[in-house]
């Protein structure tokens, strides 16, 4: 399926910083809130169903033989009709 990108925004941040903006979109989760996303002259405001798909995935890019990238990513999905995720598979996620 294609994908369009309706933003993006990349910047090294403090891990504080992060924080910050994982707890603003926390927030707006809890009271069902739209969240927009601003950066210079682009914006897009998006408007979670009650229950998305919630997707948490840590990677390693690069060569198996020496350092790579690492990441760790959180992402959210719904229909565009505004129906909610597929349910996803797998077990009850845990964050230690």
């Amino acid at each position: 399926m294609p994908e369009e990108v309706l933003f993006k925004s990349e910047s090294d941040q403090s891990r504080a910083d992060i924080a910050s903006y994982l707890r603003r979109v926390a927030d707006k989760l809890e009271r069902g809130d739209a969240i927009t996303l601003k950066s210079g002259s682009e914006s897009v405001t998006m408007e979670p169903p009650a229950r998305p798909t919630f997707e948490v995935k840590a990677e390693r890019e690069g060569p198996t033989s020496g350092p790579g990238e690492l990441s760790v990513e959180f992402e959210l999905e719904w229909n565009e009709d505004g129906n909610e995720g597929d349910g996803g598979s797998g077990g009850q996620l845990e964050i230690e």
